[in-house]
């Protein structure tokens, strides 16, 4: 598991403003419960100043989504408008001491939904699909324009930075190479040459965890399989770990889920919760992308 900041911890424990603000003005919503996390923020606005009186959150999400959620209502009270929207994703972050890097998408959700909520007040339009921009992620629904703008603000590099900091590419890994292609263009205009083997970002982590052998990967990640599995069974489905190839896990779906047209947002879904629990990137690719290797059953009957 992930190391929490006590903050963290206090927040997600002891959430602050949680709920909604009874009379508020201004309404921000942004994500979406099929694709993981959706937050909720209300706000009452003193008319005559701008300044925000009250501010309650609603959270569908893990810890660190309560967290920072909870930790925006209590930056921004007292703030005039203008203020707000000042508040970036890395002071949301830092206030909490730090979030692991897996979870700073959390952090830029409380952000855009701040900025809805000043949207809805002053009676402008907000959208958070960005529709001028191409659609990159299909399993998480993100695009061009989101990415770009995440890897200017916070500096990232790699494909993984992306998808600590927006969830793109955590599904099915199939827009990888459109992720790296957005990368190669932004970091040419920062002057940057993109390197695939590039190390990720260094963002605040309260600490350094023991890397997990292959073989403590590997249990860890049919222990959660063996979790996931009564529900799949429950649809008519199942999941078969084949291989484990550094930070990759090749899958294979079975029954009801092979073929199935929500397939992919299955893997997303198996692929969240064993980054929640190995406490590490990884990817979770169907057996059928996967290199010719000895699989795990090969070598079980060898």
């Amino acid at each position: 598991m992930w190391d929490y900041s006590d903050k963290v911890k206090d927040h997600f424990f002891n959430p602050k403003n949680a709920g909604a603000v009874a009379g508020a003005n201004a309404i921000g919503e942004v994500g979406s419960i099929s694709c993981g996390d959706a937050l909720r923020l209300t706000l009452k606005v003193n008319e005559d100043t701008e300044v925000i009186e009250e501010a309650g959150f609603q959270t569908f999400g893990c810890g660190s989504a309560i967290a920072s959620s909870s930790v925006l209502t209590e930056i921004i009270k007292g703030m005039t408008l203008d203020d707000a929207l000042k508040v970036s994703n890395q002071d949301i972050a830092q206030e909490l001491d730090g979030l692991p890097p897996e979870k700073m998408h959390c952090s830029v959700m409380g952000r855009e939904a701040l900025q809805a909520a000043v949207a809805n007040y002053r009676g402008e339009e907000w959208k958070d699909d960005h529709e001028e921009g191409a659609l990159i992620c299909k399993c998480f629904a993100i695009d061009a324009v989101m990415i770009e703008e995440m890897v200017w603000a916070n500096k990232l590099r790699t494909v993984e930075d992306v998808t600590n900091f927006t969830k793109a590419g955590g599904g099915c890994a199939a827009c990888h190479e459109d992720i790296e292609n957005i990368l190669e263009r932004v970091l040419k205009e920062r002057g940057e040459s993109f390197n695939p083997d590039a190390a990720p970002i260094e963002t605040p982590v309260i600490a350094e965890k023991k890397p997990l052998t292959n073989l403590q990967r590997i249990k860890k990640i049919e222990a959660v399989l063996d979790s996931l599995r009564p529900q799949l069974m429950a649809d008519g489905g199942d999941v078969e770990l084949v291989e484990v190839v550094e930070n990759t896990a090749y899958v294979n779906m079975t029954g009801a889920c092979n073929g199935c047209q929500m397939a992919a947002m299955t893997i997303a879904g198996i692929q969240q919760r064993l980054m929640e629990v190995l406490g590490e990137f990884i990817k979770v690719v169907p057996a059928s992308q996967m290199p010719k290797l000895v699989t795990i059953q090969e070598a079980s009957h060898a």
